[in-house]
């Protein structure tokens, strides 16, 4: 395997990157950087995000520039202000042990007058978004008619934003003389007849398929109903809650910071971004995400793009893109650098299809799951707690004699007490609404060949039992199950129960219905008789007719208030928080949509500019948002700074 000095690499540049942690390069970098040294040619890359593209042009950028010459040398074109700000840091760490090279980052959302300042003070290297560099251009306040090269990163993203225009303007502008280096994860038509116009007999290098997504990703996804995906979303988040480190993906700014608010009032580690918070705002919640001080991240396709955060373990798709492109870009936030990571996706009954598009368009293969039970997020969280208390370190140091003595009232106690006590204080997070929570999967239209439903933690749901005991018998979820298993011979995990006043339901796979039935019927329960029939409900509620168990169970048989769903919606969970009914993703879609404008073109201005811009062109008072995060009162909309409007006639969408 060849390493970075093999690849041609300066001393200077190579210490640099030692100290970050680069040991060898990526097969992106292995590919680009020889060619960019070595040859004069063209570089025309396909590679997913998060392989390591920056490093690739960035290197040998560095090691090319001549610090003695005090013109614009190199330009760097991204879509968005966190990938330009992203960029320009790394080529900053890059040249630090190589004297005399500036960097000058411009983008939106910042002041135009302090980076006219820095470009007057000499930049050897130019990290722009297309909108400010073509402000600065009319204003004449940066010159590149001298720019020797010239990278496009993330092209395909920039195309999708409706930058295509302004990106060919600005290669218009630069010199007939030059070397271009395009950067894409997807080659759609648009960026190929960008390379064919601008690009002379490009090196072509392709890392993985073509729109294919990363290898290290695993793509998931669970079918509920629309007005359950809240409460799924939290069952989902609160079973992986122990590594979780997410971002969640919305269509709308509404509903971003809708589903943000909620998962804060329900004492979740969340935030948001999207194009109505302010640029001061937006760096704030990024910088608190990339430290972990927000483990889940709100997001809409727009304001995400850029976004380079390393370690992040799931993405989650609240909603599924429109463009279903997107879903690449979306996935990729995970599994870099190649660590593993999960793409999961709350589906609809209605977006089966889509699903499908995405499959076969993106070369990739979801796995079906379900959504885990409320018990089975409990039980996963218990066995958590328990391992942390056994391999927790005793730090002696601690326990000085006043500590001793406060222990004492502790120490009288019965072990097994102890125990108990400890476990219901971390239990008692789990309330009885949410451990009897109804099962939120649903199987319309999504059988497995059997016919049954698909598995979660081994339970597959195939015949439903009614048993004649429930809650007036003393029994709860995990006490049933037991007794159940234990009269039956069989894993609790083959069990599913649903347990309601003086009766409860067996959920169990077909063949082993009869079992239970045999082991059951005509048993006896603290001295009352115990009756179990099949139930003439199908596994989770669904009612396959009135026959079967007739009317012997004193009126009963019409259903009742067992067959009845409760929504979980914002009830507490794990995190605790107000209950509260939610009807979750299922919201028109409206007119707040931060979509790539190749079909709201026409409406540019209301994007405001770089990357789901702060700069809103309303003004509108959106205060209805109110104060979140501990006091944090975030102000929506307002007037833009003059400096930051667009010069003269020409008033491009920047976003």
């Amino acid at each position: 395997m060849k390493n970075f000095s093999d690849l041609g690499v300066e001393t200077s540049i190579l210490n640099a990157i030692q100290e970050m942690g680069f040991e060898t390069p990526t097969p992106i970098q292995e590919q680009s950087i020889p060619v960019f040294l070595e040859t004069g040619q063209d570089i025309l890359g396909l590679a997913q995000t998060g392989t390591g593209k920056t490093a690739a042009f960035g290197l040998p950028i560095i090691q090319l520039v001549e610090p003695s010459n005090r013109t614009i040398q190199a330009l760097v074109i991204c879509p968005t202000r966190e990938l330009c700000m992203q960029i320009s840091k790394d080529l900053g760490n890059y040249s630090k042990n190589k004297s005399g090279i500036n960097i000058v980052a411009v983008y939106g959302g910042s002041s135009i007058e302090r980076q006219i300042s820095d470009i007057k003070r000499g930049a050897h290297i130019i990290v722009a978004t297309p909108g400010r560099l073509m402000d600065l251009m009319n204003r004449r306040a940066l010159n590149i008619s001298t720019v020797k090269y010239v990278v496009l990163d993330e092209a395909d993203e920039m195309l999708n934003m409706g930058f295509e225009e302004d990106v060919e303007y600005i290669l218009a502008e630069t010199p007939k003389e030059k070397r271009v280096c395009l950067f894409s994860a997807t080659m759609p038509k648009s960026i190929r007849n960008i390379a064919n116009r601008y690009m002379n007999d490009p090196f072509e290098i392709t890392v993985g398929k073509s729109n294919s997504g990363n290898v290290n990703i695993t793509h998931q996804y669970a079918v509920v109903h629309a007005r359950d995906k809240y409460a799924a979303l939290k069952r989902f988040v609160d079973f992986n809650s122990d590594d979780i480190y997410a971002i969640i993906f919305c269509t709308t700014k509404h509903e971003t910071q809708d589903i943000s608010d909620k998962l804060i009032k329900d004492g979740y580690n969340a935030d948001c971004l999207h194009g109505d918070l302010s640029q001061g705002q937006r760096e704030k919640v990024m910088n608190r995400f990339r430290h972990h001080a927000i483990k889940i991240l709100l997001a809409t396709d727009v304001a995400a793009r850029g976004i380079d955060v390393s370690g992040i373990s799931h993405v989650i798709h609240f909603s599924l893109p429109d463009d279903i492109e997107n879903y690449t870009h979306r996935s990729g936030r995970t599994g870099r650098a190649g660590k593993l990571g999960v793409s999961f996706t709350l589906l609809n009954m209605r977006e089966n299809g889509r699903l499908r598009d995405i499959e076969r368009l993106s070369n990739v293969k979801f796995d079906k799951i379900l959504i885990p039970s409320a018990e089975e997020v409990r039980d996963k969280k218990l066995v958590a707690f328990i391992d942390t208390i056994v391999n927790t370190e005793i730090e002696e140091s601690i326990f000085d004699d006043k500590v001793m003595t406060s222990l004492r009232p502790l120490l009288t106690l019965p072990s097994e007490e102890l125990v108990q006590k400890f476990l219901s204080l971390e239990l008692r997070r789990f309330s009885a609404e949410y451990l009897n929570a109804p099962d939120l999967n649903t199987t319309s239209g999504d059988r497995t060949r059997d016919g049954e439903r698909g598995e979660r933690g081994g339970n597959v749901r195939g015949q439903r039992i009614f048993v004649s005991v429930g809650k007036k018998d003393g029994f709860d979820i995990r006490s049933f199950k037991d007794w159940v298993a234990q009269e039956s011979s069989l894993d609790w995990k083959e069990l599913h129960v649903d347990v309601s006043g003086v009766f409860s339901f067996v959920d169990v796979k077909e063949e082993l219905a009869e079992k239970v039935i045999t082991a059951l019927n005509g048993n006896t329960y603290e001295g009352r008789p115990v009756r179990a029939e099949l139930s003439g409900e199908k596994p989770g509620g669904s009612r396959e007719g009135r026959g079967g168990r007739g009317g012997d169970r004193g009126g009963r048989s019409g259903g009742g208030g067992y067959s009845s769903r409760r929504s979980e919606g914002g009830s507490s969970s794990y995190g605790g928080g107000d209950r509260r009914r939610s009807s979750g993703g299922d919201r028109e879609r409206g007119g707040d949509r931060e979509r790539a404008p190749r079909t709201e073109r026409s409406d540019r201005s209301s994007y405001g500019r770089d990357a789901g811009s702060d700069r809103s062109s309303s003004t509108s008072d959106r205060s209805g948002y109110g104060t979140r995060d501990g006091g944090r009162n975030r102000s929506y909309g307002g007037d833009k700074p003059a400096g930051d409007r667009p010069s003269g006639e020409r008033r491009r969408r920047r976003d």
